[in-house]
């Protein structure tokens, strides 16, 4: 196949013609001519200091709460690195982003999937694996459009898992890059704004309202835990990236960001939901929640369809798609991950008239 012809679903990345590449350079030019000494020079390891403000006025919470980082990827590392010892347990959604998964493993934790229901994490099988005795360090959360199930944590969920996190004495790690990019249904408060308890650590990026390339992402928590963290930082980069992180508040400052959460979010919703309508013309077997936002859709195959197949057998045809069992330390077999956020419209129905084929093929 060549790549031309290849069509990728693998991929939680926004397409080139919805990134304001004019607006960037723009806020470059913006960013040298405004504080050349600032953007130039090493900075500090919380980050660049009016990003840092910006981002604490957006959450409500005091700057010394925020550490601006390389993506929200690496303010999950951070966080682990210093909350998660070897052995200690930890609560993931299931199926969960492939990456927490393998970095909570990295740090020899002891990971406890609990199922995610089609209004987010199931919190009764959570109070229950906390009744039996297990005593987690933290659970990650991921409550907008989770990434891999697309599914969105419901208001009354998110309360009760405030009360449990103060209940069993953990740290609920909210993960929540999507937040901005929603096509239907109102916004919910983060777990965050709902916080008086101080249980919840929060992250976030730029990563899907800005562009990939900028690698900017942030924690906000307490502020005593933020400057340990921002120790660390400090031995391992001095500080973070300053041109990236100057170019995003420029962006920001000016409005920018919100013209392109709108295109992101009204490009993205029109590829959702033709694809969604594409899985139901093409593969009617298959289930899956169409998202309200964000950047994936979570199918499930009837059970004599087996990824460990499908995805090679797709390959085969020109489409690239990620097995759902990456995504869960156990399970997954007769699931994939669809990311629709790379995929030009006039491309998703071929590509899901190819995968019927690949499943098709497989069940035969």
């Amino acid at each position: 196949m060549t790549a031309e012809q290849l069509i990728s679903f693998a991929r939680g990345a926004p397409s080139l013609d919805i990134v304001d590449v004019e607006g960037l350079k723009a806020a470059a030019l913006r960013a040298f001519d405004a504080d050349p000494a600032g953007v130039t020079a090493y900075g500090t390891s919380v980050g660049y200091p009016p990003l840092r403000k910006w981002i604490a006025e957006k959450h409500g919470v005091a700057p010394e709460q925020v550490l601006v980082t390389n993506g929200s990827l690496q303010a999950d590392a951070f966080l682990f690195d210093h909350l998660v010892r070897r052995g200690d347990a930890v609560v993931v959604e299931r199926p969960t982003y492939d990456r927490t998964l393998l970095n909570l493993q990295k740090m020899g934790g002891e990971i406890h999937g609990v199922s995610v229901e089609p209004d987010g994490l199931d919190t009764a099988e959570l109070r229950k694996l906390l009744e039996s005795g297990v005593r987690p360090k933290l659970a990650h959360v991921i409550p907008n459009y989770q990434n891999p199930a697309g599914v969105t944590l419901s208001l009354e969920k998110r309360r009760e898992l405030l009360d449990l996190a103060a209940e069993y004495g953990f740290t609920l790690f909210e993960d929540d890059p999507y937040a901005d990019i929603r096509f239907r249904g109102e916004a919910l408060p983060s777990m965050l704004s709902l916080d008086t308890r101080d249980v919840v650590v929060h992250a976030s990026s730029f990563t899907k309202t800005v562009c990939p390339g900028v690698r900017v992402g942030y924690l906000v928590g307490p502020a005593d835990l933020i400057a340990d963290i921002a120790r660390k930082a400090t031995n391992l980069y001095i500080s973070p990236g300053m041109v990236s992180e100057a170019i995003v508040h420029q962006f920001c400052v000016s409005g920018d960001i919100q013209r392109s959460i709108e295109t992101v979010s009204a490009a993205l919703g029109e590829r959702a939901r033709v694809l969604a309508e594409s899985l139901r013309r093409h593969i009617p077997e298959a289930s899956f929640v169409e998202p309200d936002g964000g950047y994936f859709l979570w199918v499930e195959f009837p059970q004599d369809v087996d990824v460990e197949k499908l995805a090679p057998a797709a390959a085969e045809r020109g489409v690239a798609v990620v097995k759902g069992s990456d995504f869960m330390v156990d399970g997954g077999r007769h699931a994939l991950r669809l990311a629709f956020s790379a995929v030009t419209l006039d491309r998703i129905d071929e590509g899901v008239r190819r995968l019927a084929e690949a499943v098709a093929a497989t069940r035969g």
